[in-house]
């Protein structure tokens, strides 16, 4: 059966929201440059990095000291803003040709994730229209982007907890916190939402190979006094089988418009071994995560990170006979998926019909 719940971002939903916050900030705007956390070090470190230019974001986007669709979106929306402020003040008259380079450059910085396109196609449609002030324009543009992912990341949080309501456990995979997001978090955004409402038992991969799971989420939930239990990647299937969890809960960088998701590498055995064992899974993400001009998921760029990512030094030496193959990413199809949540409403057994709801809820 496939079926549809739509909701709309009311000034009382959203109102009774931010009273739910966090402590974590993985972006923090100045009004004149883009402070980032490099998640590359924590938990051990907590050490932001501040930039001023569209170079320097493209630069902590490529090199992962900011992750996730969301978060690397807004950071972009700001990249943009510093490249107008930086071009404007030097010229008035060739600004618009030194910003669409920086708009190209952040748009190179990764392939996957659909909300940072979505962001800088905003910024790029705003940017076409005659403004009086292109600076002051382009930084509350980006501002709202910032602010209505919070907004939509709390809201998310309430949808997604109805559904859990009841669970003993939940599984969750990388990282899809406040530090993956403007705040709150999509599938954290949950957790969160459904620890105020019951105790559950919630167990994380530990996300090979950079660890989110093990370093970022295990940090973002003990940073929010909310215990939880970290697994080895490859246990997965032992604790469904002894029946700790009745839900998966992720995030996505990409769902096609048939309710294929893109996800961090793992995401599809989750499911896989989710449907072996009567595992409910959910992805939590924003409508700005649907790429609609993409119907099938094998039609999706899956990013391939460096080999010596992976790799051990010592095989990283000249002449090595040992290789290593990275992607990032994997794509779980629409029929391994319980139910996709959005801020617009939460779509059951997805397929193009029942996601169709959602997009003209947008339209």
């Amino acid at each position: 059966m496939h079926n549809i719940a739509i909701i709309t971002l009311t000034a009382d939903i959203i109102k009774m929201t931010s009273a739910l916050s966090t402590t974590v900030q993985a972006l923090q705007w100045t009004g004149t440059h883009l402070a980032v956390l490099d998640q590359r070090l924590l938990p051990e470190q907590l050490i932001y990095n501040n930039y001023d230019d569209a170079i320097g974001v493209t630069d902590a986007i490529a090199t992962m000291q900011v992750r996730g669709a969301p978060a690397i979106g807004i950071a972009a929306a700001y990249g943009v803003a510093l490249a107008v402020s930086q071009h404007y003040q030097k010229n008035k008259n060739e600004w618009q040709q030194k910003v669409k380079e920086d708009i190209a450059l952040l748009a190179s910085s990764r392939p996957t994730a659909v909300n940072l396109f979505w962001a800088l196609e905003l910024m790029t449609a705003l940017l076409a229209q005659p403004l009086n002030d292109p600076i002051a324009a382009t930084i509350t543009l980006a501002e709202k982007i910032h602010s209505d992912d919070i907004a939509a990341n709390q809201i998310m949080g309430e949808l997604g907890a109805d559904l859990l309501s009841g669970a003993k456990g939940l599984m969750t995979h990388c990282n899809a916190g406040a530090l993956a997001t403007g705040g709150y978090g999509t599938a954290l955004g949950v957790i969160r939402s459904i620890r105020l409402r019951q105790t559950i038992n919630i167990y994380m991969g530990e996300t090979r190979p950079w660890l989110q799971g093990a370093r970022l989420t295990a940090w973002e939930l003990a940073q929010e006094g909310i215990p939880a239990t970290l697994i080895a990647d490859s246990a997965a299937a032992w604790l469904m089988k002894s029946g700790a969890i009745a839900w998966i809960v992720v995030g996505a960088d990409r769902i096609t418009a048939r309710g294929d998701v893109a996800n961090k590498i793992g995401t599809y055995s989750l499911a896989v071994l989710a449907k072996q064992h009567g595992v409910k899974v959910m992805v939590v993400a924003p409508t700005s995560t649907i790429d609609w001009s993409i119907e099938n998921g094998e039609d999706i760029a899956i990013e391939q990170r460096p080999a010596h990512e992976l790799l051990p030094d010592y095989y990283q030496q000249d002449g090595s006979l040992i290789d290593a193959w990275n992607p990032v990413f994997d794509v779980t199809p629409a029929e391994l998926i319980t139910a996709i949540v959005t801020e617009r409403g939460v779509v059951m057994n997805p397929t193009v019909l029942s996601l169709q709801g959602i997009k003209n809820e947008i339209c």
